[in-house]
């Protein structure tokens, strides 16, 4: 076993601190509620459970689609593998109360089974969710949701994602480490 390496650490500004705690790719949020529709560029997402598979989202209260996700009580956590970085980037920068952001960036939409807001074809994973409980949108904008319904593509495995660390800068999930071995079968 290697001994691990000691670090001399510095103070670092609060706001920053996101930069090292980001909890997974970058995901597209679809949303739909009568005949409005929109798509929306999320970074603050994380797993909560597991069975019932529940995730929580920090969705801004300034967002297009936090009235259409509160109005329908529902969404599709979309997945888009790492070359669709400009059209990430281009629809967190733009909103859907403005243009069909769908159609702007020539994206398939593909109807929800069990939600009303549409899954994108081009994303290799489509999580369709029920929102499960809403106490901390009023104080945190944090809506924590249930999986209904997963769809994966079937070469996805361990895809290439997109990973937000602030200022415009993202990584790209790197090389896979299996430790596998050493778990106990039960903890995996």
């Amino acid at each position: 076993m290697s001994v691990a390496r000691r670090f001399i650490k510095q103070e670092l500004p609060l706001h920053l601190v996101r930069r090292h705690l980001e909890p997974g790719p970058v995901v597209l949020l679809t949303s739909a509620h009568g005949t409005r529709r929109n798509v929306m560029t999320l970074g603050w997402q994380t797993v909560m459970e597991f069975s019932p598979s529940l995730v929580g989202c920090m969705i801004s209260a300034g967002n297009h689609s936090f009235e259409l996700i509160r109005q329908s009580g529902s969404c599709v956590i979309n997945v888009p593998p790492a070359n669709l970085i400009d059209t990430v980037v281009s629809i967190g920068n733009t909103s859907g109360a403005d243009i069909d952001k769908f159609e702007t960036y020539s994206l398939t939409t593909e109807p929800g089974v069990k939600v009303p807001a549409p899954s994108i074809a081009e994303c290799f994973a489509s999580f369709e969710c029920r929102l499960s409980d809403d106490r901390l949108v009023e104080s945190h904008n944090f809506f924590v949701f249930e999986i209904v319904h997963a769809t994966v593509a079937r070469l996805a495995r361990m895809p290439r994602t997109l990973h937000y660390t602030g200022d415009g800068v993202f990584m790209i999930s790197g090389r896979r480490i299996d430790k596998s071995a050493l778990f106990d079968p039960r903890m995996l």
